[in-house]
Parts: structure tokens; C-alpha cells; sequence
């Protein structure tokens, strides 16, 4: 695809939906859908795909196969189905990924197909909800990075907010709620089309193949209306905007006042640095604020951490963008929480 760049008429399309959702911040977007399958918009998003170098979904088909059946051909057909409301997404292929801690990570990987139309929709949609993030989420958004919130995090510490919640979220992404995280898009998108769109994506199927490569198709996430899938080109921006909630639930409640506590986040993993003597009163809000959003705090890997004056272990190496804020502090200056809230 050689060049990379945004296009000009995507880079006008998205200043001008950023500027408006920045300007009025009730304001209602009914005419997305049909950006979506843009031939500018669709040919960028291929692109974008096909530098990440993914692999197949559960059709088999590699970027050298759409190529050689024609790639103009092959958008236009896609273009197509989106325009005239037929297309289907295709069940998602699971495979599992080492973490740190020696467990496996599930990743969903969709077609490139799919694959594609999320990317698109993700440049359509992100500059609209990008304009109502708040600026302590630092995870997947253009310009903002793990470093800056390292860097935050310990500036912070410096100024008199030495007790620090170090929080996990257990299967923050699978147990994101549809129906609310649906509410969520409502407040700014009025297209129905686009709505049912990444519902079809929340509900799809997800296949697996066993050791013995017998395949199993299952219903988990349209059965209990609940997740998003991770791997999904759409996944960071929906997650980002359901975390948004809980953001928003700790200002609204004054928290930030009554404790002296700012916030810190990235994706799912998040920091809670408080006054002296603050984090327990913290942590039993963040507890009662997550349990509302229907998520819930892992007990075994949240964490209290209490600063010396002036002293501190070096707690994330820079260059580990994927440590995400967790083990944000030296071990000896931590202890476990207890099964229950403060």
C-alpha cells in the first residue's frame, strides 16, 4: 500500500467531527454510517490493517488472496454490502496469548473483512468521542502514551499524594456490558445503522479449534450481553469510553476534593493517588463505583501502596508500554488488600 499517510479528505472529515463534538458537547451525530464505507476512508483502513501484518480469520483469507481477486474489486464488494445493509460480520477466531504471570491471554482475531470495516468505523468514530475523553485516560489515544502517565504518576507522588491504590479490574473486557456501553455511543450517535453495526460486532460468535483441530462456535458474549472482544481493531475505543463512566462517577461524587485524590489511567489498569491516610477511604469508593458500572476489582492483584517521604524504588521501566501501570510501586513498600473492601 506504500504510503501510510492519512488522506486529506479523511484528515477535513475527522477536524470537522472532532471540532463539532468538542464545540457542543450535547451534540447528536445522525450521519456516520454512510462515511463508514467511504472508498478514501475503506482504502486507508486496508491499509492500516495490512501494515499490522494480522493474520487470518476464520475464513483463511491472507492479504495476498484479496489481492490477487482484485483489491478495488474487493473493497467495492465490501462497500456494497455496508450500503446496502447486507453484510454479516463472521464469527471470531480465538487463539491465546503467554501474559507475564505465565497464564494465557484470549485474543479474538476477525477477518480481515471485519477487520477492516472496524478500522474504518474507528477513524470515523474516534474523533467524535475523543473530544469527551477526559484527560486522565492515556491508553490508545492519539498523542497520549504509557510514559506521559508514568510521568504523571510520579509527579503526583512528588506533590503530597503519597498513598496510591494500584488497581486491577478483573476481565475488564469481558465483563463490559453491552446495553450500557450502548448508552454510552446513544449519547453521541444518533444512526441507528451505525448503533446495530457494532452491536453485530459485540454479539458475534467465537470459535476455537482444539488440539485435536475439531472447531467449537460459542455464544458467550450475545448469552450473557457482556464483553468486548479483545484484538478487535473498535475494542480500545469502545473500552475507553465505558472506563469514561467511572471517571466521570468519581468527579461527580467530589472525590477528588474529599480525598485529594487524582486519577491515573491506562486502558484498564488504573492508579488512585490520595492524601496521606486516604487510600483505604479510595479504594472502598472505587469498589462502590465499579460495582454500579457492573465490573468488578480484583482483590488479589489491587494493592495499597504507602510512600516514604522522598524515597521510591523505580516502579515502571519506560520501555514497557504493555506493564500498563501495573506493580506501579516497589514491592516493599506494598501490601495485599483484603478480600473486602475497606
Amino acid at each position: 500500500m506504500g504510503n501510510l499517510s492519512t488522506p486529506e479528505s479523511l484528515q477535513r472529515l475527522q477536524k470537522a467531527l472532532h471540532a463539532k463534538a468538542k464545540a457542543e458537547a450535547g451534540y447528536r451525530f445522525y450521519a456516520l454510517y454512510d462515511k463508514i464505507y467511504r472508498e478514501d476512508i475503506l482504502a486507508h483502513a486496508y491499509g492500516q490493517c495490512r501494515s499490522n501484518r494480522g493474520a487470518p480469520g476464520v475464513d483463511g483469507q491472507d492479504f495476498a488472496d484479496i489481492e490477487e481477486y482484485g483489491l478495488e474489486r474487493w473493497l467495492g464488494e465490501l462497500a456494497l454490502a455496508l450500503k446496502e445493509e447486507t453484510y454479516r460480520p463472521a464469527p471470531i477466531r480465538r487463539v491465546y496469548i503467554p501474559k507475564a504471570n505465565g497464564k494465557l491471554r484470549p485474543l479474538g482475531i476477525s477477518t480481515l473483512r471485519d477487520r477492516v470495516l472496524m478500522t474504518a468505523a474507528m477513524q470515523v468514530l474516534e474523533p467524535v468521542f475523543e473530544a469527551d475523553l477526559p484527560p486522565e485516560q492515556y491508553g490508545y489515544r492519539p498523542g497520549r502514551n504509557a510514559q506521559q502517565a508514568v510521568t504523571e504518576v510520579e509527579e503526583l507522588m512528588f506533590r503530597s499524594r503519597p498513598d496510591v491504590v494500584d488497581a486491577d479490574l478483573a476481565d475488564f473486557f469481558g465483563s463490559i456490558p453491552h446495553a450500557d456501553l450502548l448508552k454510552s455511543l446513544a449519547r453521541r450517535i444518533v444512526d441507528r445503522r451505525v448503533l446495530h453495526l457494532i452491536k453485530m460486532w459485540l454479539e458475534c460468535p467465537v470459535e476455537e479449534t482444539d488440539r485435536r483441530g475439531s472447531k467449537r462456535r460459542t455464544t458467550v458474549a450475545k448469552d450473557n450481553r457482556r464483553g468486548i472482544p479483545q484484538g478487535s481493531p473498535l475494542s480500545p475505543l469502545l473500552a475507553n469510553l465505558y472506563m469514561r463512566r467511572f471517571v466521570l462517577g468519581w468527579k461527580m461524587l467530589g472525590l477528588e476534593r474529599k480525598l485529594g485524590s487524582r486519577l491515573v489511567i491506562y486502558a484498564d489498569d488504573l492508579v488512585i493517588l490520595c492524601r496521606r491516610g486516604k487510600a483505604g477511604e479510595a479504594l472502598a469508593c472505587l469498589h462502590a463505583i465499579m460495582g454500579k458500572l457492573k465490573l468488578e476489582v480484583n482483590a488479589e492483584k489491587t494493592r495499597i501502596c504507602k510512600m516514604p517521604d522522598g524515597t521510591f524504588d523505580s516502579w515502571l521501566r519506560p520501555s514497557t508500554e504493555v506493564a500498563c501501570l501495573e506493580n506501579c510501586l516497589s514491592r516493599d513498600a506494598c501490601f495485599p488488600i483484603p478480600k473486602r473492601p475497606i
